[in-house]
């Protein structure tokens, strides 16, 4: 006997709506970039129906800020253990998002790729493609996916794509080339189911101005009590250490010191304690936070605040992040930035609408 989905009561479809499931949803830079996407000359528009995460103060963050009239729209549970088939229970969906954990294809350490505990739950948003049929989607991972497995495993990932149903169109898209302030560089793959006449193209980064990280953390100022704006406690050798270092250096590059050098064996992260250059975007911000990888201020002699690097992942002040301070970092450096989401939602809703758009040729060869 089959099991029987109870559902859950939904608004009457409207046909300028485009209904949004997510998968690791993380604090909702990718949901934030698509409610905030409008384009001229059309009212189409998405909207969140369902999300889910395995993290509590994550699915906190994400309910608080993008769904906190339907709390109940945000699962807290590890997608392995999860029904599948239970999403339908929300209504019908437009578009899946999947931002797949990318800890297996980091550029940074060990790659294990599709091998890896994290690699496989593509798989996830795979089989929900199919449950859901959904007209289009949008996956998100780091750059290093290109490479892992000797490049099998983005081949492995794009074939399961197209036999889900899809014409996939992926790129590697430069964040700081977008206005962004920040080089976050990520491969974001649109599908579009196959049965309908949609082309996506490459939305061009021609016309983005460079954002620096200045800009983005001072102007506007950030007030003394914005929300997550707590600064970090630093050691008094720290501080020694960070007056040796300039804008652009790190801990490795710096003139410090003997007894303020960092003794490590093995390679040496460009990252560790390095400040900020003001005359750029900022460098990757990440999930982590110690040995010295805060991120920190190019003139202050202290790590950026968990505020100062929402900044740099453009959400917005009032945008209140849940949780620990540590658990609060975490979220922002996992996150896709909002702006960078934005604009790839809006060339989607560009697409639907028959609107033309500056575009380029994608740089990742099928």
């Amino acid at each position: 006997m089959m099991k029987k989905i109870e559902t859950i009561p939904v608004a009457q479809k409207d046909e300028n709506i485009l209904y949004l499931g997510e998968l690791f949803c993380g604090p909702g830079g990718i949901a934030k970039g698509a409610i905030s996407a409008t384009i001229k000359d059309s009212s189409l528009k998405f909207s969140h129906l369902w999300a889910t995460d395995y993290d509590s103060d994550t699915c906190e963050t994400y309910r608080q800020n993008i769904c906190p009239d339907k709390p109940e729209s945000v699962v807290c549970q590890d997608i392995r253990t999860y029904d599948l088939n239970s999403f339908q229970k929300f209504g019908k969906i437009d578009c899946l998002a999947f931002g797949f954990p990318c800890n297996d294809f980091s550029v940074v350490g060990e790659q294990k790729g599709v091998k890896g505990t994290y690699g496989p739950l593509y798989s996830y948003g795979i089989n929900v493609l199919k449950i859901c049929k959904p007209k289009f989607f949008l996956a998100e991972n780091v750059g290093g996916l290109k490479s892992a497995n000797e490049g099998k495993a983005i081949t492995k990932i794009f074939n399961a794509m197209r036999n889900a149903g899809y014409r996939i169109y992926p790129n590697l898209y430069k964040f700081e080339e977008y206005g962004v302030p920040q080089a976050r560089h990520r491969i974001i793959i649109v599908g579009v189911r196959k049965d309908l006449p949609y082309e996506f193209e490459i939305p061009s980064p021609k016309g983005y101005k460079l954002k620096t990280c200045k800009d983005a953390i001072e102007k506007p100022p950030i007030k003394k009590d914005a929300p997550n704006n707590e600064t970090t406690v630093q050691s008094k050798k720290v501080v020694e250490r960070l007056k040796y270092i300039k804008p652009g250096e790190n801990a490795f590059t710096a003139n410090i010191p003997d007894e303020l050098k960092i003794n490590v064996r093995g390679a040496k992260i460009s990252q560790i304690y390095k400040r900020l250059d003001p005359s750029k975007p900022a460098y990757t911000v990440t999930g982590s936070g110690g040995g010295g990888t805060h991120i920190y201020h190019w003139k202050e002699n202290r790590a950026l605040t968990n505020r100062e690097r929402a900044r740099l992942q453009t959400f917005p002040d009032d945008y209140i992040f849940f949780g620990t301070k540590e658990s609060v970092r975490k979220q922002i450096g996992m996150a896709v930035p909002c702006e960078g989401a934005k604009i790839i939602f809006e060339a989607i809703l560009k697409t639907l609408a028959g609107i033309k758009y500056d575009c380029v040729k994608p740089n990742i060869e099928e």
